[in-house]
């Protein structure tokens, strides 16, 4: 069976149509489930239409690498847990560009014979911008990778005169795009492939932990321009759409991160540019520990409570039980929100999906900037393994690493329980004076472990 090239245009034009509605739909929780639906359509059309579209010869090597890649994603997809997923997002972003470099140096390899002189051109700049994109892609979401799995430290790697390396990378590569193109030679893609993996590797290392969110996205956005990039190389028009769609929206969404966060976009991307520097503050007082049977005293004398969820909740997987506790607190008349920063997590939207999954009521999860007015008001927060989008050393200390980063205030609540596993800092190595302030207390332990011995003392 062949379809006939009419037939893939047209379940191209289907499959784009399907990848917009599902980006729309990724919008919204209550039509996320639909998106989601939307793109594995989509993408169901896409492959079928490649496969038996014109061109494409149905051999062993084709349907062995095809049932071998089927096995590895349901595999991955059933064992990976949420907790997971950012790493994983990681891994799949450094699989584009990896693809993208070897269907550039094919292309190189292999090139067309009955191009004209411009068309020849533009095909050589379509290779190096695609082989140069996928190797900063590869490499920086193999470092993004190792950063959120822990195989690595979080914190920034400064090495001295990093930018001007950086600038010199690119400008050797400029220089090595007007070589390649002069005729030197298929050394020329070669060296800028290995100075584009460094690149790549360089600029997410001196990214610090408190900002992988963003990078995560906009390593997102580099495999979009990666696979766009290799439509072009491929003469395939749905690479460059879903390219293109990807791309975009996650450089808006980095953008948005950025504004969110106080981080410049340009900053960001360049590998830390700039930011604060000097001694950072000292921090006065100690951390005083409470029990399950304290939290529970100060929660029935509660009206409002306030709950901020960070990465420590989804390692503990203790979702279902702060939906336990949210179910228990409403049921006694308290008024019972969620708090959310846009970084919360180490992925986007990490902490909504997690809600989600647990049945938490979608009226009741509000976005930083919604809930924030309202702390000061409030009877008690509930801090579940979070550190840096609560810590008040963003506002207090310049000298500080998130300086003038938005966060949620959550210190002029009444009273502030923090769940936490021990004494340490957070993922980005930042140490928060919250937690030694007068109405804080810290709930230590694993916070599964703890809410559901605190659910023993709540009727």
């Amino acid at each position: 069976m062949t379809l006939t090239y009419e037939l893939q245009v047209a379940a191209y034009i289907t499959s784009a149509v399907l990848f917009i509605l599902s980006l729309g739909g990724l919008s919204d929780q209550e039509s996320a489930k639909r998106g989601v639906w939307f793109g594995i359509v989509g993408m169901a059309i896409a492959v079928f239409a490649t496969i038996f579209g014109p061109g494409v010869t149905i051999g062993p090597v084709l349907i062995i690498t095809l049932v071998i890649g089927a096995i590895i994603g349901v595999v991955v997809a059933t064992r990976v847990e949420m907790t997971g997923m950012p790493q994983l997002v990681a891994a799949l972003h450094s699989f584009v560009g990896l693809a993208a470099v070897f269907i550039g140096i094919n292309s190189d390899l292999s090139p067309p014979h009955d191009m004209l002189p411009a068309e020849l051109i533009i095909h050589e700049i379509e290779v190096f911008i695609g082989v140069f994109i996928g190797a900063i892609t590869f490499t920086g979401s193999i470092v993004a990778y190792a950063k959120l799995a822990g195989k690595v430290s979080g914190s920034a790697l400064i090495l001295p005169g990093r930018h001007v390396w950086n600038v010199l990378i690119v400008a050797a590569s400029i220089a090595l795009l007007v070589m390649y193109m002069s005729g030197a030679g298929s050394w020329t893609l070669y060296v800028m492939t290995l100075l584009a993996f460094i690149l790549g590797a360089h600029l997410v290392m001196a990214i610090g932990g408190a900002d992988m969110p963003v990078v995560v996205s906009m390593l997102n956005s580099y495999s979009g321009w990666a696979a766009a990039a290799t439509g072009f190389l491929l003469g395939n028009d749905l690479l460059i759409v879903v390219g293109a769609l990807v791309g975009s929206s996650g450089a808006i969404l980095s953008y948005i991160m950025c504004k969110a966060m106080n981080r410049q976009f340009l900053s960001v991307i360049l590998g830390g540019f700039g930011g604060p520097s000097g001694e950072q503050q000292a921090i006065e007082g100690e951390q005083i520990a409470i029990d399950a049977d304290g939290v529970a005293a100060s929660l029935e004398d509660a009206d409002s409570v306030v709950i901020v969820p960070g990465y420590g909740m989804a390692v503990a997987q203790a979702q279902q039980s702060v939906s336990e506790l949210t179910r228990r607190l409403r049921a006694k008349g308290k008024n019972v929100r969620f708090g959310i920063h846009p970084v919360a997590g180490r992925l986007p939207g990490h902490m909504n999906v997690l809600l989600a999954e647990a049945k938490v009521p979608y009226d009741i999860v509000l976005e930083m900037d919604e809930i924030n007015d309202d702390l000061p008001d409030t009877d008690v927060v509930i801090v579940i393994g979070s550190n840096d989008i609560v810590n008040p050393a963003a506002q207090e200390d310049p000298n500080s690493p998130i300086a003038g980063m938005p966060v949620l205030e959550v210190w002029k609540a009444k009273q502030v329980f923090v769940s936490k596993r021990g004494q340490g800092t957070g993922y980005s190595g930042i140490e928060n004076p919250l937690f030694f302030k007068e109405n804080t207390r810290m709930f230590y332990g694993d916070a599964k472990t703890s809410l559901d011995a605190l659910l023993a003392k709540i009727a």
